[in-house]
């Protein structure tokens, strides 16, 4: 989890991906992510967060459903939403915090 807490903790902004390898919509986000993560290098930490793996984190950050996106930017959540979002709807939100 400290591990976790220091990506968030970055002045980039850092998109976690809440999902799971069952789910359905999170396949379709995965490719969508992928895309923006070489689009956007540097810029931002975009990173996955398998919830059945991550009790601890999901429970601590109140996912209900999957995908859910959370946007951070030192350490702090600044956007959050769940269901999935195409590249350029999250890069503008990515943008408003960099």
């Amino acid at each position: 989890m400290s591990e976790f807490s220091d990506i968030i903790s970055d002045s980039r902004p850092t998109l976690v991906d809440f999902y799971a390898t069952w789910c359905g919509p999170c396949k379709v986000q995965g490719p969508i992510l992928e895309t923006l993560k070489s689009k956007l290098g540097e810029k931002a930490n975009i990173i996955k967060i398998d919830v059945d793996k991550n009790n601890d984190l999901s429970a601590k950050y109140r996912v209900q459903s999957v995908p859910t996106l959370i946007l951070f930017k030192n350490g702090e959540q600044v956007w959050r939403a769940a269901g999935v979002h195409q590249a350029d709807v999250l890069e503008a939100k990515i943008k408003e915090f960099e």
